[in-house]
């Protein structure tokens, strides 16, 4: 496999030696853990690859953060107090897989569709050569988190004790992005990412033959009223300068031509750069579902969920990827113009713990994540784990004798 390079002049990124030689036990992994995508809290196989890879390259091995989640400990050659966190995210999604790739899943209705395969081999490579290298002083917390997607599993490792037990002084985490080209860094200062709250709404009413809508107390009707009042909260309640997102996307209601049913539900996401923001939000979904069953003589169910927090990058941390990534990268790879994202990240709750940044790697392909035919280009893999490498060597740096 060549190292990707963009359409440039720019040389191509000053790979380690040592992981260079990794690269076919990388891409190997890599296409294993794709065709065995494991969701949340379920990555049984995914977690026992990694702790068995971890210990055979002689890493103290912890399990059970998070009920899947895989810490690894290494501590340097050269002494040290300092310990750095490194974090890939393991779980696959809830979707199918339109790839056509020799190594697609095996499993319908599970795939990788949003690299976190790719993830989780990363960080797999860098602590294979720190491992071995152990040019370094003080701990580094390797941590292969399950359960990114909305299902929690950062604030689950944090509940069952990860940085109780492993503080860190700092820690880093990066994702694939297939809208930068191949080898550009971006890492942003301050709010990068949203944070999110997912919504159920049930209108209760009485239900009929829908010959006779007169004796029922129709909730079809009303969850269509709700769904455009729901959609006025961002319009008419946030500031223009305040980005948010309300999106509604499923809808469920019925099971006959002929019969009224007696209930209808809708689900939904909110997105927003404010925790004051997604509070309003929060109070005008409840007030305006309560109000609209009301009108229509129903009763309504909400349950509104905080997901994801808020993404803050903490500046110097900025600062310290932006230079691992340019001299690995090169000047012109590497972007630190501030951002902002409505996607969402748990990473966001390690951050609360410990300073560090979250930053993406591009790659090749054009297919975005969470679609059906989203491609990861293995030539990220090596130089994703060189970065992370390096910024361990970086930050744990051993002071001369």
């Amino acid at each position: 496999m060549n190292i990707a390079v963009d359409p440039t002049n720019t040389p191509a990124p000053k790979v380690i030696d040592r992981i260079v030689t990794y690269i076919p036990e990388l891409v190997s992994i890599r296409h294993d853990l794709h065709q065995h995508p494991e969701i949340g809290f379920e990555e049984v196989r995914t977690s026992g690859i990694v702790a068995e890879k971890l210990a055979s390259w002689g890493i103290e091995v912890h399990r059970g953060y998070g009920k899947t989640g895989v810490v690894g400990i290494l501590r340097g050659k050269h002494a040290g107090n300092r310990s750095v966190g490194l974090r890939a995210d393991m779980d696959a999604l809830p979707m199918p897989e339109e790839t056509g790739l020799p190594y697609a899943s095996i499993y319908p209705g599970k795939f990788h569709g949003c690299g976190h395969d790719a993830h989780t081999t990363i960080l797999l490579g860098a602590a294979r050569y720190l491992a071995e290298t152990r040019d370094f002083a003080g701990t580094v917390v390797f941590i292969f988190q399950p359960a990114e997607e909305g299902l929690g599993g950062a604030r689950a490792m944090i509940a069952d004790g990860l940085f109780k037990d492993f503080p860190v002084d700092e820690i880093y985490g990066l994702h694939n992005s297939s809208h930068a080209a191949p080898n550009h860094l971006k890492v942003s200062p301050g709010i990068i990412l949203a944070g999110a709250d997912f919504f159920d709404i049930r209108l209760k009413g009485k239900g009929a033959h829908a010959a006779h809508p007169d004796v029922s107390h129709d909730p079809v009707p009303a969850i269509g009223e709700l769904i455009q009042s729901l959609q006025t909260i961002v319009s008419r309640n946030v500031s223009p300068i305040d980005p948010a997102v309300l999106s509604i996307t499923r809808i469920e209601a019925g099971s006959a031509y002929n019969v009224i049913p007696e209930t209808a539900s809708i689900a939904g996401t909110v997105r927003a750069f404010s925790d004051q923001v997604r509070a309003t939000i929060r109070e005008r979904i409840a007030t305006i579902s309560e109000h609209v069953a009301a009108a229509h003589g129903l009763t309504a169910d909400v349950d509104i969920r905080d997901i994801f927090s808020v993404l803050t990058n903490d500046d110097a941390s900025v600062d310290i990827v932006a230079e691992v990534a340019r001299d690995v990268l090169g000047d012109a790879r590497v972007s630190t113009e501030p951002g902002r994202f409505m996607g969402s990240e748990d990473f966001a709750d390690f951050l609360k713990h410990a300073p560090g940044a979250f930053f993406t790697l591009g790659h090749a392909g054009n297919v975005p994540a969470h679609n059906p035919g989203f491609i990861v280009d293995d030539a990220i893999l090596p130089v994703g784990a060189t970065l992370f490498a390096r910024l361990i060597e970086q930050r744990l740096t051993a002071v001369p004798a």
